[in-house]
C-alpha cells in the first residue's frame, strides 16, 4: 500500500512558489508587465510580514503562506548563480576584452565615487567613520538580478549596466574582506586573509579557464552524442556547480564561477543549446529571489518609519543616479542613456545585504542601523521595475528630436508613423527617390539613427494625443509600419476620418489583420508574412526538382486566393493589389 503523502512545511512552500509562478507569470505577462514586480509582491502576501502573521489566528493560511523563509534562501542564491552564468553565456573573452575600458574604468569609478559620497553624508549625519564606509560600500552595489533582465546585455544602456555590474561582482570578496580588515579586533588578519584570497583566487580562476578550454568541447560532445536532453542539461549543471565551488572554496564569491563557466561555455558550439535547456531554471530560482525580498519588506515598520525611510531611499537614489549619469556622458554616452542607466542603477543590491551583514558582523554598524538599511534596501529592490519604467520615460524627453517648425509639417510630405526596421528602409527610399517624408517615432534610440541618416524626424508618440496637435494638412500619404497591430488599426481609422482622401498604406501582420485595416479605411494593407511565406513555398519547391512554370503558376494561384479572401474580409469593391507582378496586375 502506498504510504500517505504528507504536506511538510518544505513541500507546502514550494507548492506556494510553485503556485506563485503560475500565477505571476501569465497574468503579468498578460498585461505586458514585467513578472519581477509580481513575484516581490507575492512575497510581501505571503511573507511573514504579510499573512504569515495571521497563521496562529488562521491556521488554515499556513498552506498558503512561507513558513520557512530562511528555507528559501540557498534556492534564492542558486538563482542567482545561474543568472551570471546565462549571462557569461551571452558574452565571450573577446567581448568582455573589449568592454574592459568600461568594467574597470567605468565599473570602478562608479562603485568608488558613489560609496565615497553616500559614505560622506553619513558621516555629516553622525554615523562613524569605518560604519559609514561600510554602508556606503554597500549601498553603492546595484541589482545583477533585477537590472539585467530588464535592460538586457545588447543595448547601450545594457551594455553600460553590465560593465558597472561587472566590476561590482567581481568587487565584492574585496569589499567583505576590507570590512574584516577594519573590524576592531582583526585589523591584521583581515588583511593577511585578504591578500591570501586574492591569489589563490586568481590561481582558481586561472585553472578554470585553462582547464576549461580543453574539457568542456569534449563534455559536451559526449553529452551531444547521447541526443539525450537530460544529460545535456546535467552536464550543464555539473559545470556551474563545480566551477562556483571552486571559487568559493577560496573564499571568492561562487558568481564569479559561475560567469566564468558561462564564458568557456560561450567559446563552444554548445552555447546555444545550454542557453535554451537552463533558461526555465534560471527563471523560477530569479522567482524564489525575488520572493525572499518581497518578504522581507515589513509595511508596519515602513509605515512606522515613513519619513527617515523616504529619505533615506530617495538619498541613495539621487546620489547614486546622479554619479553614474555624470560618469557616462563624461564617457561619451548619449543624454538619454546615461539618465535611463543612471535611474535603473540607483537601487541597491540584493548583494548591499550580504556586504551590510559582513559590516554588522565586523561591529562597524549597529544591529538597529543594519535592520534600518536593509529595510531601504529591499524597498529600492521592490521598486527597481518602475524605475526602468521612469527611466524611459525620462529618456525619451532627454533625448528628443529638435522640434520640427509648423510650417514644416504642414508640407506636403509623406508622413511614416513608426521608425524602426520597417520604417527606416522605407525612409531610406524615399530619400533615394526624392521624396519629401517626415517620420514619427517616440523612441529615443531611434533618434539617434535618424541623425546619423539625417531623416527628418518628429519626436512624439503616436498612441497619444500627439498627432492632434500637429497640422498635418499637407500630408500626401501616411505610411504606418508599426508592428502592433490594434494601434495601427485604431490610426488608420482615425487618419482616415481626419483626411478622407489621403493615401493610407499599413504594414499588415497577416491577411485577417490586412482585412480588418482595409475595413478601418487603409488604402493598401501589406501583409508580411503572406509574401514571405509564398517566397518560402517557391523557394523550397524549386529545390526539391519542381519545375520553375508549375512553380510559379501555383504561386500567382495561392496569391490570388489571399485577394480574393481580402477582398471579402475587407469589405472591398476589387480585389486588393499585393504585388505588382504579371498575376496580380489587372
Amino acid at each position: 500500500m502506498a504510504s500517505e503523502l504528507h504536506l511538510t512545511p518544505v513541500l507546502s512552500d514550494a507548492l506556494v512558489i510553485l503556485g506563485a509562478a503560475g500565477i505571476v507569470i501569465p497574468v503579468f505577462a498578460r498585461f505586458r508587465v514585467t513578472p519581477i514586480i509580481g513575484f516581490i509582491l507575492v512575497g510581501m502576501a505571503v511573507g511573514p510580514f504579510g499573512l504569515g502573521r495571521l497563521v496562529f489566528d488562521y491556521p488554515w493560511l499556513q498552506y498558503v503562506t512561507i513558513t520557512d523563509p530562511q528555507g528559501l534562501d540557498p534556492f534564492a542564491e542558486f538563482g542567482i548563480i545561474l543568472l551570471l552564468f546565462t549571462i557569461g553565456l551571452e558574452l565571450s573573452f573577446n567581448r568582455l576584452w573589449a568592454m574592459r575600458r568600461l568594467v574597470f574604468g567605468l565599473g570602478a569609478l562608479e562603485l568608488t565615487i558613489s560609496a565615497a559620497l553616500i559614505a560622506f553624508a553619513l558621516m555629516v549625519m553622525g554615523q562613524y567613520w569605518s560604519g559609514a564606509l561600510g554602508l556606503g560600500l554597500a549601498l553603492a552595489l546595484s541589482s545583477t538580478a533585477l537590472v539585467l533582465p530588464i535592460s538586457g546585455t545588447k543595448s547601450p544602456v545594457g551594455k553600460a549596466a553590465l560593465s558597472m555590474l561587472l566590476f561590482e561582482d567581481i568587487a565584492i570578496v574585496p569589499i567583505i574582506f576590507l570590512l574584516g580588515a577594519m573590524a576592531p579586533y582583526a585589523a591584521t588578519e583581515g588583511m593577511d586573509g585578504l591578500w591570501t584570497t586574492l591569489w589563490t583566487g586568481a590561481l582558481t580562476v586561472a585553472v578554470l579557464m585553462i582547464g576549461g578550454r580543453f574539457m568542456l568541447p569534449r563534455l559536451f560532445a559526449q553529452a551531444a552524442r547521447t541526443k539525450s536532453p537530460e544529460l545535456f542539461l546535467a552536464a550543464s549543471l555539473l559545470v556551474v556547480i563545480i566551477a562556483s565551488l571552486a571559487t568559493a572554496a577560496v573564499g571568492l564569491s561562487p558568481i564569479v564561477g559561475a560567469l566564468i563557466a558561462g564564458l568557456l561555455i560561450a567559446e563552444t558550439e554548445y552555447h546555444t543549446e545550454v542557453e535554451g535547456i537552463t533558461a526555465p531554471f534560471k527563471g523560477l530560482a530569479l522567482g524564489i529571489f525575488l520572493i525572499t525580498v518581497g518578504m522581507g519588506v515589513d509595511l508596519g515598520v515602513v509605515i512606522d518609519n515613513i519619513g527617515p525611510i523616504a529619505l533615506a531611499v530617495a538619498g541613495v537614489l539621487l546620489a547614486k543616479a546622479l554619479v553614474t549619469g555624470v560618469l557616462l556622458r563624461m564617457m561619451g554616452a548619449r543624454r538619454g542613456t546615461a539618465v535611463e542607466t543612471g535611474i535603473l542603477m540607483s537601487a541597491p543590491s540584493e548583494t548591499t545585504l550580504i556586504v551590510m551583514a559582513a559590516a554588522a558582523s565586523a561591529q562597524l554598524i549597529q544591529p538597529q542601523t543594519a535592520q534600518f538599511w536593509q529595510i531601504v534596501t529591499a524597498i529600492g529592490l521592490t521598486i527597481t521595475p518602475i524605475l526602468a519604467l521612469i527611466g524611459k520615460a525620462v529618456a525619451r524627453r532627454v533625448d528628443a528630436a529638435p522640434p520640427v517648425p509648423v510650417e514644416e509639417v504642414a508640407q506636403e510630405r509623406a508622413i511614416i508613423l513608426g521608425y524602426g526596421r520597417v520604417g527606416q528602409l522605407v525612409a531610406e527610399m524615399m530619400q533615394k527617390h526624392g521624396r519629401p517624408f517626415l517620420a514619427i517615432d517616440a523612441d529615443p534610440e531611434v533618434v539617434h539613427i535618424a541623425r546619423k541618416k539625417q531623416h527628418p524626424l518628429l519626436f512624439a508618440d503616436a498612441r497619444g494625443p500627439a498627432l492632434d496637435r500637429l497640422d498635418l494638412s499637407g500630408a500626401n500619404a501616411f505610411i504606418l509600419t508599426m508592428d502592433e497591430p490594434v494601434l495601427a488599426a485604431r490610426l488608420v481609422k482615425k487618419l482616415r476620418e481626419s483626411h478622407p482622401d489621403v493615401p493610407i498604406i499599413s504594414r499588415a501582420r497577416d491577411t485577417s489583420h490586412a482585412a480588418e485595416l482595409y475595413r478601418a479605411g487603409a488604402t493598401d494593407a501589406v501583409p508580411e508574412t503572406l509574401e514571405s511565406s509564398l517566397q518560402l513555398s517557391e523557394a523550397a519547391l524549386v529545390s526539391v526538382g519542381t519545375a520553375m512554370g508549375p512553380v510559379i503558376a501555383s504561386i500567382h494561384e495561392k496569391r490570388d486566393e489571399f485577394r480574393d479572401q481580402l477582398m471579402l474580409e475587407g469589405e472591398l469593391s476589387k480585389r486588393p493589389k499585393l504585388k505588382t507582378s504579371p498575376a496580380a496586375a489587372e
